[in-house]
C-alpha cells in the first residue's frame, strides 16, 4: 500500500484535487494500493514521516529546496508537472508514486524528479513518466542521469 501526501500552498486545490482522486481511487478498484491525503504544504512537515511521498502542486517549487533543508529530507517530495496536477488521473499518480520511490531510495534525490524533468516548468505531459518512456527504470537512475 503506497501513502501519498498532495499538498499545495493552504490546502485549497490540494484538498480538491485529492477528493477527486479519493473518488476514483474507489472507482477503478486501487483501494488496496494506495491512499492520498492532502495538506498544506507549510504543514506537510509534520506529517510527512507517515507517507511514502509527498507530492507537490507547481506552484510550491519556489519554496520546496528550502524547506526540505529546514526539515529534513528523508521522504521523498516530488512537483506534479503543471498539466499533470490540474488532471489528477489515479492511474498516473500511482505509476509516479512508485518510481519516485523507487527512483529515491537510489539516488536520495530530493526533491526527486524524472530524467529530463529538472526544470518542471518545461514538462507538459498529462500522464505518468513510465506513459511517455516505458523503457524507464529508475535501476540505471542516478542524480547525474536526472538532470
Amino acid at each position: 500500500m503506497i501513502k501519498v501526501l498532495i499538498c499545495c500552498g493552504g490546502g485549497f486545490s490540494s484538498s480538491y484535487m485529492v477528493k477527486k482522486v479519493q473518488d476514483s481511487i474507489i472507482e477503478k478498484g486501487y483501494q488496496d494500493r494506495m491512499t492520498v491525503d492532502y495538506s498544506p504544504f507549510d504543514l506537510s512537515f509534520k506529517v510527512k514521516d507517515d507517507y511514502d511521498v509527498v507530492m507537490c502542486c507547481p506552484h510550491m517549487a519556489l519554496n520546496l529546496p528550502k524547506f526540505l533543508e529546514e526539515h529534513g529530507k528523508n521522504v521523498p517530495y516530488y512537483i506534479f508537472p503543471n498539466k499533470m496536477y490540474g488532471r489528477m488521473y489515479v492511474e498516473d499518480i500511482y505509476q509516479d508514486a512508485i518510481d519516485i520511490i523507487d527512483g529515491f531510495a537510489k539516488t536520495h534525490m530530493n526533491p526527486f524528479f524524472f530524467p529530463g524533468e529538472a526544470h518542471y516548468m518545461t514538462s507538459q505531459r498529462i500522464h505518468s513518466y513510465r506513459h511517455y518512456h516505458p523503457e524507464y527504470t529508475s535501476a540505471e537512475l542516478t542524480e547525474n542521469q536526472a538532470i
